[in-house]
């Protein structure tokens, strides 16, 4: 993706921004690596769960609606994973120590998450492909499921009636 530099910069700037930003990674709602800043976390698998716990995330927010997904924050002992929508198919994940101001975090998550989903979306306008040329070793050999992203951030519809053949849907249980 011709974006990759830019997403990159972005997210650099972000973690001078946030100084108590640990890592950066933005990635495709489907689980691949766009681009990361994350020193001492595997990003692959980070980019998988991710989109794993945006699945849940986008689930949980039309369940109970209250609209579309917007953003995810996860507390720990040692710190928070913060997951915000960054266009209509990217997500910015952050990685924050505990001592983080979170309002800090959530504004300048918010920002940088707006920009890469510009950055992302431009270059899908432009016919470019969404995710970096490379395959994650761990997806290479997972077989299909044969569905669709389930957490395509800031795009749901209220119906599978009214669905459109690019909109994410998720199945019933």
């Amino acid at each position: 993706m011709a974006a990759e530099p830019e997403v990159l910069d972005e997210l650099h700037r972000l973690r001078a921004r946030v100084p108590q930003l640990t890592g950066a990674l933005a990635a495709s709602a489907d689980g691949l690596v766009l681009a990361h800043d994350t020193p001492g976390v595997e990003p692959d698998g980070l980019a998988a769960l991710t989109a794993a716990a945006l699945g849940v995330a986008v689930r949980m927010a039309d369940a109970t609606g209250q609209g579309d997904f917007r953003e995810l924050l996860v507390r720990g002992v040692h710190g928070y994973v913060a997951t915000y929508a960054a266009g209509a198919s990217a997500v910015l994940t952050l990685l924050a120590q505990d001592r983080v101001n979170v309002g800090r975090l959530h504004l300048e998550g918010r920002r940088s998450g707006t920009r890469i989903g510009e950055l992302v979306d431009a270059a899908t306008a432009r016919g470019e492909p969404a995710t970096s040329a490379r395959v994650p070793a761990k997806t290479a050999a997972t077989p299909s499921r044969n569905r669709t992203a389930r957490g395509t951030a800031g795009q749901r519809t209220a119906t599978a009636a009214t669905r459109t053949p690019n909109t994410p849907t998720t199945s019933e249980s």
